[in-house]
């Protein structure tokens, strides 16, 4: 088995055992997942329940830095942060699950997740 292959298998099983992980303690809430590219950061709230999307923020929003900027960067992950937790509360959620996928609570994750909980969503 090749290495890139090995690796990819072993973020998936890190995925999943996280999500399940993840829905096993949800008790109803939403969940908040994190995507974490090289140059982007994306954060979504999901209703597993429905099966949809609440609200979602990136750094390829306008008011953080737009399409073209490259954002990978900690300052853009904490105004994603940020962006979510209002989005979320102006659309009536206040608690959430974290669900950082296969990254490493670290860095760019933890400043969004440190953003999110500084303006006042709960998880």
């Amino acid at each position: 088995m090749s290495v890139l292959r090995q690796l990819a298998k072993q973020k998936t099983r890190r995925r999943f055992r996280v999500r399940n992980r993840v829905a096993r303690s949800a008790q109803g809430r939403p969940r908040l997942s994190v995507f974490r590219s090289n140059r982007h950061m994306y954060a979504q709230v999901i209703d597993d329940v429905a099966g949809r999307t609440l609200v979602s923020a990136s750094t390829m929003d306008g008011s953080i830095g737009g399409a073209g900027k490259a954002a990978g960067d900690v300052e853009s992950a904490a105004k994603v942060g940020q962006l979510i937790a209002e989005r979320a509360l102006a659309a009536g959620v206040q608690s959430v699950i974290f669900d950082r996928g296969a990254f490493r609570y670290h860095g760019r994750v933890a400043a969004l997740a440190d953003a999110a909980r500084q303006a006042g969503l709960e998880f």
